[in-house]
Order: structure tokens, then C-alpha cells, then sequence
């Protein structure tokens, strides 16, 4: 991927939110690589609600720079996962963070947490040490 312009404040450099949206995007590029798309998971009734967002600085990114973003899950449990993900430049790593998720079950009125245990577990299961990789130049779906 490219920073670029409307991503960075006054000084070209990443405005610190924009961290999460490219880890956002390598999470969106595992799911379509792993799943076939965010899509199939909520035609299957499942979604997931973001609960925690970790992020840390190394370096920052700036105006114009090229940088891949891996995401990888690291923790399934029976109703929640989290996924790793780093945001590197030039082989150094800028910035590295974490987002857990807990499963919602959708087209139920009200939708709430939990959406069965080992229906949520069976699902995730298959996806412990997935990684995907967004790299410079490639198109961003």
C-alpha cells in the first residue's frame, strides 16, 4: 500500500487513527483470502463487534510511503478471537497492535453477543495462524 495524502496531518506524516484503518484493510484482505469475503460470514449469521484496539509506534509512516500490513489470528476462544497485526516499511517495523472481537449473532432483533459457542468455535477454529499480507502496489479490493 501508499500513504496517501488525506492520510497524514500538516507535517506528511500518518495521522495516528489511519494505523487502525490499514490494519483494518490487511484484516478484510484474510477474510476474503481465508472465507471467500466479510460477506460470507454474515450470510452464515455471524458478525463480530470490535471490544479492543491496541496499537503501538515504532517510527512513522509518511507522505508517499510504501508499506505491506500483516494480519494473522492469534486467539480463538469459544465466542471471541483476536488478531495481531504489524505495519512495516522498508523491512522496519513502524507499527505492530492487536483488535479482539467478540461474535454477534445478526438478523436477530437486537443483535447480542454470543452467538453459540461451538457454532462460533467451529467456524474460527480453521483460522488460528492465518496471515495475510497487504503489500505495496497491490489493489486494495
Amino acid at each position: 500500500m501508499r500513504v496517501r495524502y488525506n492520510e497524514c496531518d500538516p507535517l506528511g506524516i500518518v495521522f495516528n487513527a489511519n494505523y487502525l484503518v490499514y490494519a483494518d484493510i490487511a484484516i478484510t484482505e484474510l477474510w476474503r483470502e481465508h472465507l471467500g469475503g466479510y460477506e460470507q460470514m454474515t450470510e452464515d449469521g455471524l458478525d463480530l463487534a470490535v471490544v479492543e484496539a491496541n496499537l503501538r509506534y515504532f517510527k512513522p509512516l509518511k507522505f508517499d510511503d510504501e508499506f505491506e500490513t500483516e494480519a494473522k489470528v492469534e486467539h480463538i476462544g469459544r465466542t471471541s478471537m483476536s488478531i495481531s497485526f504489524t505495519i512495516g516499511h522498508g523491512g522496519i517495523e513502524m507499527a505492530s497492535g492487536s483488535i479482539a472481537y467478540v461474535c454477534v449473532k445478526t438478523g436477530v432483533e437486537g443483535s447480542h453477543p454470543g452467538c453459540g459457542p461451538d457454532r462460533t468455535y467451529r467456524f474460527f477454529a480453521a483460522a488460528l495462524n492465518w496471515i495475510s499480507v497487504v503489500s505495496p502496489g497491490l489493489p486494495l479490493g
